[in-house]
C-alpha cells in the first residue's frame, strides 16, 4: 500500500507576533515579534489611530519598554517620535522585539485584559514592521496556563490551532493582521449559516436570562437580507464572519472588520428566554442592538470592501480624511434599519418610528446650516469625535443626515420609476470591483440606473445646507407626515445634563434660550414673574425639573430665568415661545402605496 504524502509545512513568515499574558490582574499583554530579515536600520511603529473611529488615539502610551536582541545580543530602540522606533542591527539575522501593553480599555477600539475576558485589536498592540507590510504575517496567541476555561475567536486564517482556538493565524499582510480582533474568555458561542456563509457569535458578559437562539435566528434574518440586497442567490465575499458581543452593565457600540466585528451592548438589551417573541415587543433596547448587528454587518460590503479611494491603504500614524463618510457611514445608517423591516423583525410602524426619530435628530441641530454633510465628513478627526456644548450649533452628523440623503436619493429614484438605490449599491459595487470609491463613480453609477444626472441633487444634498425635500418626498410615497408638540427643552432650544435639578448641557443657536444669554453648564435654578399690579411684588419660583415652568409661568410670556454659572447668581429675561411641533411619520394609508414602499 502506496505511504500517504506528509502535509506540506507551511514556511514561517518574515513577520511573526505572538502574544502572551504578562498579568491578568495587572491588565499587560506580552509581545514577541521576530523579524526574519530587518533593514540595516529597522524602523518599527504602533498605530496612532483604528481605521473606522476617526480619532487619534495614541495606542503606543501603553506600550511599556521596547526592547530588542539579535543573537542574544542587545540592540539599541531609538524613540524617534511618540510612537515609532528605529534599530540598527544585522541584516542577515533575525531581530527579536519584546515589550508589553497596557490593556484596560473596555471599547470596541482598543485592547482589554482582566481574570474574566480578554480582547485586542492589532492596532493596540502589534507593531507595524516598516518595508514589509506587505509581507505575509503570523500571529501566535498562546493559551493563558490560569484560565483553562477560556477560548479564542478571531476570523484570522488558522495556520496551527488548537480546539479551545490557540495557535498560529496567518495574514497576507499588515492591514489583514490588524483587522481581525481577538477574544479571549470563557464565552458563550453560537453558528448559523447565511448565504452558504458559517457566522460565528460570540457573548461575554451574558445573565443567565439570555436567549441566544433568539439572537442568533434573529442576527441569521439580517446577515440573509444583507447578503441577498448586494448579491441575490450568488455568495457573498467573505469565507466566513464572526460577531464578538460583549454585554455590560451600560454600553454601547460597535465597529466593523472585514471579516468579523466587535460589538458592545448593556445586558438589558440581551433578548431574554422569558420575553414576547416579537422583537417589536422587546422593546427599544433589543431593536437597538438588532440595528447594531445591521449597521456593523453592513459594513461588510460598505466601507472594508467599497470604501474611499483616500483609504487604498491606510497611514496609521496620522488622519486620513475623506469627503465620503455621508455615504459610507449615512448610507449604512439608512440600511441598518430597513433591513429590519426587510428581515420581518419589526413591522411598517416601528420602521417609521425609527425613521421619525433619524428626521428630529437632524432638523432639530443648528448645524445642518452651517456645515454640508461632505464637509463634516472631512472634519470628523476634530468635530464628530471631539464632541462639544457647540458640536450641535457647528456640524451635522453624516450618520444622521447621511441616512436621510440616501432616503432621498431612494424615494426619487422610486417615484421618477426607473430603479431603487438598492440598484445603484449594487452597481456601484460592480463599477469599483468592490474596491476603492470616489464620489464621481457615485455620481455616474446614479446617472446609469436612474437614467439622468443627479449632480443638482449631491450639490444640493451633500454638499449644501440647506433642508432636504423629506416631506414631498415621503408624501409623494404616501407616507404621513404628522406633526406634534416638541418637547419643552427642544422648544426654549435646550439640552439638558443628567442629574438632579436643571443644568444646560447644550444650548442651541436660534432658540429663545440662547436669546436670553443662557449658556451651556448654566444651573437654572428658578424663575421670577413680572408683579400682577403696581402694588403687588414680583413672585418667584424654585425649578427642580424643566417640566415645571409651564406650571410657574402660567400664561407670563416674559419671565427672568434665574441662574447660577460659576457660583455667580444671574438674572436673565426669558421670552417663552409658542409651542413647537416635531414630526412623526405613520404608514401609508392605501396599499397600493404601502406595496411599493422601501421597506418592502
Amino acid at each position: 500500500m502506496p505511504r500517504r504524502a506528509a502535509a506540506p509545512v507551511p514556511t514561517p513568515a518574515p513577520v511573526r507576533h505572538e502574544v502572551r499574558i504578562a498579568s491578568l490582574h495587572g491588565h499587560r499583554y506580552a509581545v514577541r515579534l521576530r523579524i526574519a530579515r530587518p533593514a540595516a536600520t529597522q524602523r518599527v511603529s504602533l498605530p496612532a489611530w483604528i481605521p473606522g473611529s476617526y480619532l487619534i488615539r495614541e495606542f503606543a502610551r501603553h506600550l511599556l519598554p521596547l526592547h530588542a536582541t539579535q543573537g542574544g545580543t542587545a540592540r539599541a530602540c531609538r524613540q524617534i517620535d511618540k510612537s515609532t522606533w528605529d534599530i540598527d542591527c544585522d541584516p542577515r539575522r533575525p531581530l527579536v522585539l519584546r515589550y508589553e501593553v497596557y490593556a484596560f480599555d473596555a471599547s470596541v477600539r482598543t485592547a482589554w485584559l482582566d481574570g474574566e475576558r480578554g480582547f485586542f485589536n492589532g492596532t493596540s498592540l502589534l507593531l507595524r514592521v516598516h518595508g514589509q507590510e506587505q509581507a505575509a504575517h503570523e500571529l501566535t496567541v498562546h493559551a493563558p496556563p490560569q484560565r483553562r476555561d477560556w477560548q479564542l475567536a478571531t476570523a484570522m486564517t488558522p495556520a496551527q490551532v488548537d480546539a479551545r482556538g490557540f495557535g498560529r493565524y496567518r495574514a497576507d499582510d499588515y492591514d489583514e493582521l490588524v483587522d481581525h480582533p481577538v477574544e479571549l474568555g470563557a464565552f458563550w458561542s453560537g453558528s448559523f449559516k447565511a448565504g452558504g456563509v458559517p457566522h460565528r457569535l460570540v457573548v461575554t458578559g451574558a445573565p443567565p436570562a439570555f436567549d441566544g437562539a433568539r439572537l442568533l435566528r434573529d442576527t441569521q434574518k439580517i446577515c440573509e437580507t444583507a447578503i441577498r440586497l448586494w448579491h441575490g442567490a450568488k455568495a457573498p465575499p467573505q469565507r466566513h464572519y464572526l460577531f464578538m458581543l460583549n454585554a455590560v452593565d451600560d454600553g454601547y457600540g460597535g465597529l466593523e472588520h472585514r471579516a468579523s466585528t466587535a460589538l458592545i451592548c448593556g445586558r438589558r438589551d440581551l433578548p431574554r428566554h422569558d420575553a414576547p417573541a416579537s422583537a417589536a415587543q422587546v422593546g427599544d433596547g433589543y431593536l437597538t442592538l438588532l440595528g447594531l448587528i445591521s449597521h456593523e454587518y453592513f459594513h461588510t460590503w460598505n466601507v472594508k470592501r467599497l470604501r474611499p479611494a483616500e483609504f487604498t491603504r491606510y497611514d496609521y500614524q496620522q488622519e486620513n480624511y475623506t469627503r465620503l463618510l455621508w455615504f459610507f457611514e449615512g448610507f449604512t445608517s439608512y440600511y441598518d434599519d430597513l433591513l429590519l423591516r426587510r428581515a420581518g423583525l419589526i413591522d411598517d410602524a416601528a420602521y417609521l418610528k425609527l425613521l421619525t426619530k433619524t428626521v428630529n435628530q437632524v432638523q432639530q441641530a443648528p448645524g445642518r446650516h452651517v456645515q454640508s454633510v461632505a464637509q463634516a465628513s472631512f472634519d470628523a478627526w476634530v468635530r464628530y469625535y471631539r464632541p462639544d456644548e457647540n458640536t450641535p450649533n457647528s456640524t451635522i452628523s453624516y450618520y444622521t443626515k447621511g441616512a436621510l440623503v440616501a432616503l432621498c436619493f431612494d424615494l426619487t429614484l422610486r417615484r421618477e420609476g426607473r430603479a431603487t438605490l438598492d440598484d445603484v449599491m449594487r452597481a456601484v459595487w460592480q463599477r469599483c470591483r468592490g474596491g476603492p470609491m470616489t464620489e464621481a463613480d457615485f455620481a455616474d453609477t446614479l446617472a446609469d440606473i436612474g437614467g439622468r444626472r443627479f449632480d443638482a441633487e449631491i450639490a444640493a444634498w451633500v454638499h449644501g445646507t440647506d433642508e432636504l425635500p423629506l416631506r414631498e418626498l415621503l408624501q409623494a410615497q404616501g407616507v404621513q407626515v404628522l406633526e406634534e408638540p416638541s418637547q419643552l427643552a427642544q422648544t426654549l432650544g435646550l439640552r439638558l445634563g443628567d442629574g438632579p435639578g436643571v443644568t444646560l448641557k447644550v444650548v442651541l443657536d436660534g432658540g429663545p434660550a440662547a436669546a436670553a444669554g443662557l449658556a451651556a453648564g448654566d444651573e437654572w435654578l428658578g424663575i421670577e414673574l413680572p408683579a400682577r399690579t403696581r402694588r403687588s411684588d414680583a413672585s418667584g419660583w424654585r425649578l427642580s425639573r424643566l417640566d415645571d415652568l409651564p406650571l410657574y409661568a402660567g400664561a407670563a410670556r416674559q419671565i427672568v430665568a434665574l441662574v447660577a454659572r460659576d457660583q455667580r447668581l444671574l438674572r436673565l429675561p426669558l421670552t417663552l415661545p409658542h409651542p413647537s411641533t416635531t414630526w412623526r411619520l405613520a404608514p401609508p394609508v392605501s396599499a397600493d402605496a404601502a406595496a411599493s414602499w422601501p421597506g418592502r
